[in-house]
């Protein structure tokens, strides 16, 4: 990164501030580098990194501490619990921008990203602007991911997935965020482990805001790197989808209990089968065919998913019927389950 380059007396003061958020934890990896890419947005208006570090086993405190002192645009703060609603929360406390950016510690940004989101929310008047989560792999595996989330059997319909028309939408990726409206709605829950993006964009919405959609905006964002971590991630989202719908049931579509769903009835089934080729019948198979419909579904999923990439390689097109299940399967368990 380059020397301290102070931007106030440069600004443009006609535009909002943009302060940009990142709660990080064993971030030491890749810190550096998104921190780098915000620094070098185009955007002419004043900027701020708040960088909010949670306990981590790596480097991440003194990476983040040496970005500090190297450009007095970025900022460190504490976040002892680690928890990323909660460093969210402590980042915009210290912050002061009209404008609230939220990146990942992990996230690559287009060198338009900050200004493309200013324009959009002045254009709409909405609250809160996002854009696509545009999952890009670097191994076999990860590229097989980056494919099943964009893929509707995958992970349904959502704008920030698979793409579509830039307008209103229940939830976008990450969010860049009117700061009156954080205010409004007193900023993320930090009781919401995960899930407290759409629970926050909910309570937005609740209070007459916008949320806003736009491909115009996409992050690049890196998968989880083995089936392990992949299903922890989804049983986890599952989880704290489930206290979503616990507080807000009016949220519940069947999008949402389309894994749950078939979780239950796969298991019902394989029971069934259990008990009656115990008992002699010769209609056991029966119950075996809610999993062999969701095996058939799996298998076109992934023959499709792989065909939507030009000269898809064989092993990872191999690693795609076993990456659905490993989202659907632990997402429903963890809905059925629930936070606590």
């Amino acid at each position: 990164m380059s020397s301290k380059k102070p931007t106030s007396s440069t600004a443009d003061l006609s535009l909002p501030k943009v302060s940009v958020v990142m709660p990080v934890i064993n971030e030491e990896r890749h810190l550096p580098a998104a921190v780098a890419q915000i620094l070098d947005q185009d955007y002419p208006g004043a900027l701020e990194v708040v960088i909010a570090v949670g306990p981590s086993t790596d480097r991440t405190a003194q990476v983040a501490a040496t970005l500090a002192e190297r450009d007095t645009r970025v900022r460190v703060v504490n976040n002892p619990t680690g928890a990323t609603p909660a460093g969210l929360n402590a980042a915009i406390s210290v912050s002061s921008g009209e404008v609230v950016v939220r990146v990942d510690g992990h996230a690559m940004i287009p060198r338009d990203y900050v200004g493309t989101a200013v324009r959009i929310l002045h254009q709409t008047g909405a609250d809160n602007v996002g854009g696509i989560m545009a999952a890009e792999g670097t191994t076999n595996f990860e590229c097989a991911v980056a494919r099943a989330m964009t893929s509707r059997f995958g992970v349904g319909g959502a704008a920030f997935h698979v793409g579509g028309q830039a307008g209103p939408a229940l939830t976008v990726y990450l969010g860049c965020f009117q700061r009156a409206a954080l205010d409004r709605v007193g900023g993320f829950d930090e009781r919401m482990v995960r899930a407290q993006d759409w629970e926050l964009n909910l309570r937005i919405r609740a209070s007459g805001g916008v949320v806003w959609f736009t491909p115009e905006l996409q992050v690049t964002y890196r998968p989880r790197g083995s089936l392990r971590a992949l299903a922890r991630q989804y049983h986890d989202y599952g989880r704290w989808r489930r206290e979503v719908a616990n507080r807000h049931p009016s949220t519940l579509s069947l999008r949402y209990l389309a894994a749950p769903i078939a979780v239950v009835v796969m298991t019902l089934g394989l029971l069934t089968t259990g008990i009656a080729w115990l008992l002699g019948s010769r209609w056991a198979w029966l119950g075996l065919l809610p999993a062999a419909a969701y095996l058939v579904g799996d298998l076109l999923a992934s023959v499709v998913a792989a065909g939507k990439a030009p000269r898809a390689r064989v092993l990872q097109a191999a690693w795609l019927p076993l990456v659905f299940p490993a989202m659907h399967i632990p997402w429903g368990l963890g809905f059925l389950r629930g936070p606590r």
